[in-house]
């Protein structure tokens, strides 16, 4: 992420690429791989050396009219919204989706991935990370900010739907 900016569908940047790339073969063996829709997972997930499935129930969130904005042109033009938005889970000032509806979502998809056999892979989006680590751990949804999901890092999940561990933080290609 070179900024604080909403997804606008641009690539990869060279040195995230070239990041991605030097990671390929950290990952351990999955049953099978799933990619966020986005444009940068689907290349991490090629840079990785994996065949992904596009999964569309791990899209990253939708940010509605400030999709391609930075934060700070955003903050700059409506500063209550934004303040709102970040502490108020169910607010959606920009007519996209709320924190609280992704995480449903989110919440969702590992129902039903939990009851898949075997170790599912997914390349997401940092706030996809977030939400399934709220939902995980059955945190409330105003801890989904103070969740840091750095680049190329795994966030494991074990367990099944309704009862999950959480492992964060590992390195890829580290």
């Amino acid at each position: 992420m070179r900024e604080a900016r909403f997804d606008d569908g641009c690539s990869l940047d060279a040195a995230g690429l070239r990041l991605a790339e030097a990671a390929e073969g950290s990952l351990p063996a999955v049953d099978r791989a799933l990619v966020s829709p986005g444009v940068r997972c689907r290349e991490t997930a090629a840079a990785l050396g994996l065949d992904a499935a596009d999964e569309p129930g791990l899209a990253g969130l939708d940010v509605g009219r400030w999709r391609g904005a930075s934060l700070a042109e955003v903050s700059a033009g409506e500063p209550e919204a934004v303040a709102r938005w970040l502490a108020d889970p169910s607010y959606a000032p920009h007519g996209g989706e709320s924190v609280r509806g992704l995480c449903d979502r989110v919440a969702k998809w590992l129902d039903v991935a939990g009851q898949f056999e075997g170790r599912t892979l997914a390349v997401v989006e940092p706030e996809i990370v977030r939400a399934a680590v709220v939902r995980a751990l059955g945190a409330p949804e105003a801890a989904f900010w103070r969740i840091d999901v750095p680049p190329l890092t795994a966030t494991e999940l074990s367990g099944r739907a309704g009862r999950w561990n959480v492992r964060v933080g590992r390195t890829l290609g580290g």
